[in-house]
């Protein structure tokens, strides 16, 4: 492998033509390492293990060399599914799915996906389920589908568990164990998880045979390509130091993180009331909602989407320019998948950070954990 492994072209991976085709239409440029190690060793039927965060290019690690395997299979006219990916939200399974389908649409043998999730009517999503080839699912509602006989996994041949960390956390330990019960024994399996905890480290006992193990650092979720900014600002000024910042820089597709849903919803009617468009994202919104908020923002329709850290799971918007922690997560990780949501794809994005005084002893654990020293610019003297 080159010393710089950007240096590699999907070419070199094993990839056929109409799948570097479908790459080159989609405007992926080069792959990220995880994609480099994965994409060879998944077309090979070797199981995976990847430990990396959000943002490192896993979905399109594991999508396109199954992409690839389903070109070689007959169009599927049935309820069996060739390929589960198992995910904990209903935004990853959204997110999944788009990703799938940037790919598919280019491809010659078509590839039919379905997201399933709860939170929504079941029936709808059962009509959409005949011939499916890749079922992108939460574990609970996959389990419902199953019990209603609206799809069969027994004929599976790829397994993904992507955010296995976050399954298990979720409280999905006994819906996944039911899940693998019912699967054949002779399948591929790729699992992904941020961390390494005791509960993922037995699910891969379980369910992994002589992985390959790939994982990838934060220096490479939290490329030179974002540029860190921290404001030192007192609790009450720090709407209006987000209006002036956004205002002022003319700021355009802004994610704003929260700690709460009702922080969420009050810094929301704060922005809208000042003449800046903004929407929330939390787990109170209904899923129509939900989904309606991250279409306005990805297409560029809304200014500002404000979001608690659950409901940003999977989110991937290309070339999303800047990231506000209007409060601070309440741990290290959760800062580094915040900030990751930008410099992503090769594209410079900022990540902004409001700290109040009560805020400094955390900001500092958070800044020696990541090993980065960011810049704290006083406000006291700014006029906003």
């Amino acid at each position: 492998m080159p010393q710089n492994p950007y240096l590699m072209n999907f070419s070199e991976l094993g990839l056929s033509t109409p799948i570097l085709q479908a790459i080159k239409q989609a405007n992926y440029e080069s792959p990220y390492p995880i994609q480099i190690e994965a994409i060879p060793a998944i077309l090979q039927k070797r199981d995976v293990l990847g430990l990396a965060q959000t943002g490192s290019g896993k979905t399109a690690a594991y999508i396109l060399p199954i992409l690839e395997e389903l070109q070689q299979k007959a169009v599927n006219k049935g309820r069996s599914v060739s390929v589960l990916v198992i995910v904990p939200t209903r935004e990853l399974a959204a997110q999944v799915e788009e990703v799938i389908n940037m790919f598919a649409n280019f491809l010659p043998r078509k590839v039919k996906s379905t997201a399933v999730f709860g939170g929504v009517s079941i029936n709808p999503q059962m009509m959409k389920l005949h011939g499916t080839d890749i079922l992108v699912a939460t574990p609970g509602r996959l389990l419902d589908l199953i019990s209603k006989n609206a799809i069969s996994i027994s004929e599976l041949s790829t397994l993904v568990l992507d955010e296995a960390d976050k399954i298990l956390n979720l409280g999905f330990k006994e819906e996944v164990d039911e899940i693998l019960s019912l699967l054949p024994k002779r399948r591929q399996n790729i699992l992904f998880s941020a961390t390494m905890e005791e509960s993922v480290a037995q699910l891969i006992d379980k369910l992994l045979k002589k992985p390959l193990k790939i994982e990838t650092h934060i220096e490479e979720i939290t490329p030179d390509l974002i540029s860190q900014t921290a404001y030192l600002v007192s609790q009450e000024r720090k709407g209006p130091l987000l209006r002036h910042l956004i205002q002022k820089g003319k700021w355009h597709q802004v994610l704003v993180f929260t700690s709460s849903i009702r922080a969420a919803d009050n810094l929301t009617a704060k922005l809208n009331k000042n003449g800046i468009q903004a929407r929330a994202l939390h787990g109170d919104k209904s899923q129509g909602a939900r989904t309606e908020a991250l279409k306005q923002f990805k297409e560029g329709n809304l200014s500002v989407l404000v979001a608690t850290d659950l409901a940003s799971r999977g989110l991937d918007i290309q070339a999303l320019p800047y990231v506000v922690n209007f409060e601070l997560p309440r741990s290290p990780k959760d800062y580094i998948h915040r900030i990751g949501r930008t410099g992503r794809a090769r594209t410079e994005g900022e990540a902004i950070s409001l700290i109040s005084e009560e805020d400094k002893p955390h900001w500092k654990v958070i800044q020696k954990k990541m090993k980065r020293w960011v810049e704290l610019v006083e406000t006291e003297n700014m006029d906003f």
